[in-house]
């Protein structure tokens, strides 16, 4: 069974019944209302402080869930509509490249960021390719000491 995650607030839920997010004409969590769910093949447990962003098929972000703010000092704002990678200043975005074309999850890249105050700071990304025929990005970030 598909399990679905909100890259707002972190809940999964598994489809059990074909419908889930359609709850109304608009996908969207259940807990929450935001406006993406994310299909994972597998469940997956983020930390506490891990920050999710929704990209598209370009690796353009679509939107950005709770923590991305307080890991980089990006607003939504500053980053929708741009490339991820660029817009993050990722330290190697060929992790991101290789999930998206070939379909299949990257976990546990070690990268490196440039904060909104220029600060660089290592991160964990984990990665995960959309499954429909949007052909989107789930991006997971979390500090890393």
């Amino acid at each position: 069974m598909p399990v679905f995650i909100c890259p707002n607030c972190r809940e999964r839920t598994v489809d059990v019944d074909g419908y889930e997010g359609f709850t109304t004409n608009v996908p969207q969590c259940r807990s929450c209302g935001f406006g993406f769910l994310f299909q994972l093949l597998e469940d997956y447990y983020p930390a506490p402080s891990t920050g999710f962003v929704v990209c598209d098929q370009e690796t353009r972000v679509l939107a950005v869930g709770r923590g991305v703010f307080e890991l980089t000092g990006f607003r939504e704002g500053d980053l929708l509509g741009r490339e991820v990678g660029a817009a993050l200043h990722l330290s190697d975005t060929e992790p991101l490249e290789v999930a998206r074309e070939w379909g299949v999850r990257r976990l546990g890249e070690q990268l490196e960021l440039r904060t909104r105050a220029g600060l660089v700071k290592p991160v964990l990304v984990d990665l995960f390719p959309a499954y429909d025929e949007d052909g989107g990005l789930l991006v997971a970030l979390s500090s890393r000491s």
